[in-house]
């Protein structure tokens, strides 16, 4: 959605087919159809499904649809091993675009991966904050409010709510005017290790959970309200969080590593220090033998929301301003070869 956005935006008029529908079928994609068909002839593909996806979903757009195409696989990553499974992909493109330097060198390191462009996403739709005040979210006005956002299927290690827990509590103790709030979504899906989570945040009277479904321009409204965004997360792909917290013009205290790097830069945008650990995920999302990922440092990100607190308060960041892509430029460029997409047996 955000490519079409990004492409809408620069004036083009991409034509979308949805491939969620066919690529989930349990039955397999042969035969399947996505809602709106490719139409053939000449042109760029830009198909934003992940390597171990991306052979079935240009069968389901069929031979005829493909045919002629440069095909440019959209992904994205949060390590800096990409999975086995992902090289299948290679042989059915002609390029990569990912949002992120951190994941251009993944899939760089991969032998046999095509050439590889940084296209970075578009923030659109442009944050629009529905017209809601700390009341509607049940915050007191006065309090210094810290916002973290996550969805709990995306990996809770990874995502590392405990840590944003632990260094409120160092920041903060059980002080009622510094306030944590929780923002996610889909626990009930997210296994054992969100009771843990809920656990951590019950304990603190200052920690507020909440699970229940927002509209794009409520979420928005709620990271308004907010003084500071913090995502202590161990790997990011890119962070769209933390960069729609800048264009609303707030604080962000993000762990200092991975994709968010590209575009946290300037005194508002505080990088905490870290380490690299061996990743490890009781989900198993992120199983791969020898890859690493950052253990932020909770003291330096406790100091870091202390110093934000301390501010004169409404005195926020002039809101960031995250440029469109070179679209037109992009999709002149590159080479339409068929020798990938014909070893991979794919149409041509």
């Amino acid at each position: 959605r955000r490519l079409a956005a990004g492409l809408r935006e620069a004036g083009l008029a991409p034509h979308e087919a949805d491939l969620t529908g066919p690529l989930r079928q349990r039955a397999g994609p042969e035969g399947a159809r996505p809602l709106q068909p490719v139409p053939e002839g000449p042109g760029t593909l830009l198909v934003h499904v992940n390597g171990p996806m991306l052979p079935w979903a240009l069968k389901v757009l069929g031979k005829r649809a493909v045919a002629g195409k440069r095909v440019v696989a959209v992904w994205n990553w949060e390590l800096p091993l990409l999975p086995a499974d992902w090289h299948r992909g290679f042989r059915c493109c002609h390029e990569i675009w990912v949002g992120t330097a951190f994941v251009a060198e993944a899939c760089r390191a991969a032998p046999g991966c095509p050439p590889v462009r940084v296209v970075p996403y578009p923030i659109l739709p442009r944050p629009a904050p529905a017209a809601m005040t700390r009341a509607d979210f049940g915050l007191p006005e006065e309090a210094f409010v810290t916002l973290t956002v996550f969805d709990a299927t995306s990996s809770l290690a990874r995502k590392n709510p405990l840590g944003a827990i632990e260094a409120h509590r160092r920041a903060f103790g059980d002080r009622p005017d510094r306030i944590l709030v929780i923002k996610t979504h889909a626990t009930a899906d997210a296994g054992p290790g969100w009771a843990k989570v809920a656990a951590a945040a019950a304990a603190r009277p200052n920690v507020r959970v909440m699970e229940q479904h927002l509209s794009r321009p409520a979420l928005w409204a709620l990271m308004a309200t907010a003084d500071c965004l913090l995502s202590l997360h161990r790997a990011e792909g890119y962070g769209f969080a933390m960069a729609e917290a800048m264009v609303l013009g707030r604080p962000v205290v993000a762990t200092g590593w991975s994709g968010n790097l590209d575009f946290m830069h300037g005194p508002d945008a505080v990088l905490v220090p870290c380490s690299l650990v061996p990743a490890e995920d009781p989900q198993e999302i992120y199983d791969i033998p020898g890859a690493r990922w950052a253990e932020p440092d909770l003291d330096a990100a406790a100091a870091a929301l202390q110093a934000l607190a301390e501010r004169p308060r409404n005195r926020y960041p002039v809101p960031v301003d995250f440029s469109l892509p070179a679209y037109r430029s992009l999709l002149r460029q590159g080479k339409n070869t068929p020798e990938g997409l014909a070893q991979a047996g794919l149409p041509r």
